[in-house]
């Protein structure tokens, strides 16, 4: 497996700070989750808090088409854990970029997901397509006062903002001039490669016949070296 980014809490700027719960009734108005779904909230979910809104009015930085703002939701658990299928859920209600902050026991762990309005529809706020999520190590709340929170990436307008910030959930770094979109595929195609290998490290263990052990472990050089 790849491992995962350092951090990606930030000390946000005061001034960004909104501090306003959110309704899981108003999520399920949107989204509209499956019973099964509404269940996972219940059991996963304490609490959710609209914490920090980025916008040129508190980061000083243009708003772009397809990152007109950017949202910063703290959720309170109620277990060390939660089903993406619950991120994805907040994220379909919610029609902007959202970085989430997973908070428990005295921890924090930094998610998010690649979203972006559909290519094919573009300007309409309700078509966004959201990725893959990746996580940061879970990090203690108290930081020594020789490790304060790092601040928000330089960047020029919002869009660039949100690329930064969500690079740091990511576990491999970018190429010199890599678009964000690239380096996720590319991450995404990592990912599968890996799967793969354990796939063939798993039949290696259990294959009795040397041939076999032969042609399978030569499908694992393959792989990776790629």
């Amino acid at each position: 497996m790849v491992s995962l980014a350092p951090h990606a809490l930030f000390a946000w700027p005061p001034q960004a700070a909104v501090a306003r719960p959110v309704a899981k009734a108003k999520i399920y108005a949107h989204a509209k989750p499956s019973a099964a779904l509404r269940a996972l909230f219940v059991a996963q979910v304490e609490s959710i808090t609209w914490a920090y809104k980025l916008s040129p009015e508190t980061t000083n930085l243009p708003a772009t088409p397809a990152v007109p703002e950017i949202a910063v939701f703290d959720i309170a658990l109620k277990q060390p854990d939660i089903s993406h299928a619950v991120l994805r859920c907040i994220d379909t209600a919610i029609p902007r970029p959202i970085l989430f902050v997973l908070r428990f026991e005295g921890r924090s762990q930094a998610i998010a997901a690649y979203k972006r309005p559909s290519d094919a529809d573009s300007h309409q706020w309700e078509h966004w397509v959201v990725g893959d999520y990746h996580a940061t190590p879970w990090q203690a709340d108290d930081t020594p006062d020789d490790m304060p929170r790092p601040g928000l990436p330089v960047a020029l307008d919002l869009a660039g903002l949100y690329a930064q910030l969500l690079r740091q959930h990511l576990p491999v770094p970018a190429r010199a001039g890599e678009p964000l979109r690239d380096q996720l595929d590319r991450l995404a195609q990592l990912q599968a490669k890996q799967a793969a290998a354990a796939k063939l490290e798993a039949r290696l263990a259990q294959e009795k016949q040397f041939n076999r052990k032969v042609e399978i472990n030569a499908q694992l050089r393959t792989i990776r070296s790629e």
